[in-house]
């Protein structure tokens, strides 16, 4: 009798069924951890549903000589509560996507056009590199850090999916670099020095 109860609660807590068809995510509301409050019905146009976004080249005219285009619950109410995002890629020749996490998700790029350096540093510091072209899928999983980087001479191209309609992310570099954390402790943390990280805290916006 035990193990049919154990059995029964085990099914019910893993059942991912939803209790309606979609929750399309109400922009005017605030965001909280668990995503958007729903739209309400009679408001859903098929609009909420379809994302054209992701058919315009990004503006590479950046320090990291790349861009991403984000498709998620916030550009694309129809994603709310469905676990599941997308996003766009351009990197210019030399263009670079620097160590970043994304820690409410796991991400697969798929390469369309170019040729692009990609990895990804385990909990145990191992990497896994690899130099992926066109029609080549690489996974990363969730909330380890990992990067791309264009080896082509003309602009890179990938899409990328993450299981989560809001996936998040920090990249390392501005959050050392980016914000008022002081130089000594950067300093302390990184064995970098001084004159260093004051010159990464100049070229990225820091202070402190």
């Amino acid at each position: 009798m035990f193990q049919l109860l154990f059995l029964l609660a085990t099914l019910i807590l893993s059942s991912n069924a939803s209790v309606q068809d979609f929750c399309v995510a109400d922009l005017k509301a605030p965001e909280s951890p668990a995503g958007y409050s729903c739209k309400s019905v009679t408001n859903v146009t098929v609009d909420d549903f379809v994302f054209s976004g992701l058919s315009k080249a990004g503006n590479t005219a950046s320090i990291i000589k790349a861009a991403v285009t984000p498709a998620f619950a916030a550009q694309f109410p129809g994603l709310n509560g469905l676990g599941l995002s997308a996003g766009r890629l351009d990197l210019a020749p030399g263009g670079v996507i620097p160590f970043h996490t994304h820690p409410g998700a796991s991400e697969i790029l798929l390469v369309v056009q170019g040729q692009i350096t990609a990895g990804f540093v385990s909990s145990a510091n191992t990497v896994y590199l690899k130099t992926l072209k066109k029609g080549d899928l690489m996974v990363y999983p969730q909330g380890l850090l990992h990067f791309q980087l264009s080896d082509a001479g003309y602009t890179s191209v990938a899409y990328i999916f993450f299981s989560s309609s809001n996936p998040g992310l920090q990249i390392t570099d501005f959050a050392l670099f980016a914000n008022d954390l002081p130089t000594k402790l950067v300093g302390a943390t990184t064995f970098l020095d001084e004159a260093t990280i004051k010159k990464l805290k100049g070229v990225l916006g820091g202070t402190n």
